[in-house]
């Protein structure tokens, strides 16, 4: 196959690249901290915040993701105003930006939260209460005790969503954001050749997401050196 259209097209995937990255990127430092909230919520004695972390998560879990960013956009998209700024050679509809993050925040949070509770539970029982009994208070507790050896459980699953989350980026070439996908939409259209750009993309995103798994592996592995079950 000739794929000569690269040289004329090239800075359209490299932009796109660069977008899409950002998407992940945030997305993953929002969608993280608001899972930790709600874990936390869900794992709390109080049962309002309980009542709120379960609600939350059924409801992100159980509607589509696609439908959850057209709803934002709507939402959001005349409430925030912000202009138009370029990214390479793509000029990105900040405010559609912004609203797209969010709809895939909240959507990876409730994942997220899942994920980490799931890990907290797998902790012994008897962490807490050996803490509980040398002084520490419950935050005390929970933040040196129980989420670093959470951490060792819950690293292989939340790896998954975060390259769940690389790959979902391209829900928001929907609503006009060109990303990755949306970048090689225009080279399909500028140079008339039908198959080929999305090829590319698709390359692109393996790049994106096996090297993702990669760096994950080796994290996992330094976390577990030393430590035995």
């Amino acid at each position: 196959m000739d794929y000569s259209f690269l040289t004329v097209y090239y800075n359209y995937f490299l932009s796109g690249t660069l977008v899409t990255l950002i998407i992940s990127f945030i997305t993953v430092i929002l969608g993280t901290i608001l899972g930790i909230v709600l874990a936390l919520m869900k794992l709390s004695s109080f049962r309002p915040l309980r009542w709120f972390a379960n609600v939350y998560i059924e409801v992100f879990r159980g509607t589509p993701m696609l439908v959850q960013i057209i709803i934002s956009v709507g939402l959001l998209h005349n409430l925030i105003s912000f202009p138009t700024f370029p990214i390479g050679i793509l000029d990105i509809d900040f405010s559609r930006l912004s609203a797209g993050i969010v709809a895939l925040s909240l959507n990876s949070a409730a994942y997220v939260a899942e994920i980490i509770r799931g890990g907290i539970n797998a902790v012994d029982i008897g962490q807490n209460e050996a803490s509980r009994s040398l002084g520490l208070s419950g935050g005390q507790t929970m933040r040196y005790v129980i989420l670093p050896q959470a951490l060792r459980n819950i690293l292989p699953p939340l790896g998954n969503e975060f390259i769940v989350l690389i790959k979902d980026s391209s829900l928001l070439s929907v609503i006009g954001i060109y990303e990755l996908m949306n970048s090689a939409q225009i080279v399909v259209t500028s140079s008339f050749i039908p198959m080929r750009p999305l090829y590319v993309a698709a390359v692109i995103y393996f790049i994106l997401t096996f090297s993702t798994s990669q760096l994950l592996k080796i994290w996992e592995k330094k976390l577990g050196k030393g430590y035995r079950r």
